[in-house]
């Protein structure tokens, strides 16, 4: 089953660099620009590892939540369809699961065809919608997704985008406290804490690129988790999390990582 697209495609501006892009140059992706291509060569080298860690990560945390029971997702702040795709892994183990996508970037909505592709037995959609406007994401996704039962909120590599005067915290508890017990929130969040070499560099490119970015420190990164049950191995950076073998390769990485239950 697959959901319909009632939004016109806004235009895309190609002439600045967009995190959305720039990661899927990262990952190797064609979705991407010059100006883009650009600016992600200003970066440290490491960063482009750091995403592909951190696209590992998603993997293998999806894949983990979907043979634990749940098959309901909910990825915001989705970024442009580089295969497998959430939905993909889910769906691979659970055939009847159920994705719904949203993101703000005009050119993720111009290619979210890709991320409608699902099984017969399940459903994904897509919705053009703002992280910064938590109510209305919610509210359109309960039409494909039953909150009475566990869903797997998907924040990754998205949070560190909004500075601290847009409420990160908040927006997250209202995710959250929407969702019902049995629940997952899956986050990852860039940080500088295993390369504080890197740091000064990495936010001087952002803010010639006039991409707003704020890394957060562990400490910082845990109030993301408040009132959830992390589950082992708790927040730790990309390369260390997993909870089937085989164990992935432990690196250094740009990312904390973490998946919290929700117990009430």
């Amino acid at each position: 089953m697959t959901a319909g697209i009632p939004e016109p495609q806004p235009p895309i501006d190609t002439s600045r660099p967009h995190p959305a892009r720039v990661y899927d140059w990262f990952l190797g992706g064609k979705e991407n620009y010059p100006a883009d291509q650009q600016f992600g060569q200003t970066l440290p080298k490491e960063t482009r590892g750091n995403a592909a860690r951190n696209r590992a990560f998603m993997h293998r945390a999806s894949a983990w939540l979907a043979r634990d029971g749940i098959d309901q997702f909910l990825d915001i702040g989705t970024g442009i369809p580089t295969e497998p795709n959430l939905h993909q892994i889910v769906q691979a183990i659970t055939p009847t699961a159920r994705i719904v996508y949203a993101d703000n970037d005009p050119i993720v909505l111009r290619h979210a065809e890709a991320l409608l592709v699902s099984t017969p037995e399940g459903a994904t959609d897509y919705l053009h919608a703002d992280v910064r406007d938590p109510e209305a994401i919610l509210e359109r996704a309960r039409g494909m997704l039953d909150f009475e039962r566990p869903v797997a909120l998907s924040l990754i590599a998205l949070m560190h985008f909004l500075p601290d005067d847009q409420d990160p915290y908040g927006i997250t508890r209202t995710l959250v406290d929407a969702l019902p017990t049995g629940s997952c929130l899956v986050l990852s969040h860039g940080t500088a804490d295993q390369h504080p070499e890197l740091k000064q560099e990495t936010e001087s490119a952002y803010k010639k690129g006039a991409i707003a970015l704020r890394m957060r420190t562990r400490s910082e990164v845990e109030p993301f988790f408040e009132g959830l049950e992390l589950v082992d191995p708790g927040l730790v950076p990309a390369t260390e999390w997993y909870r089937e073998e085989p164990a992935p390769v432990v690196e250094r990485s740009g990312f904390y990582v973490g998946v919290g239950r929700v117990v009430r």
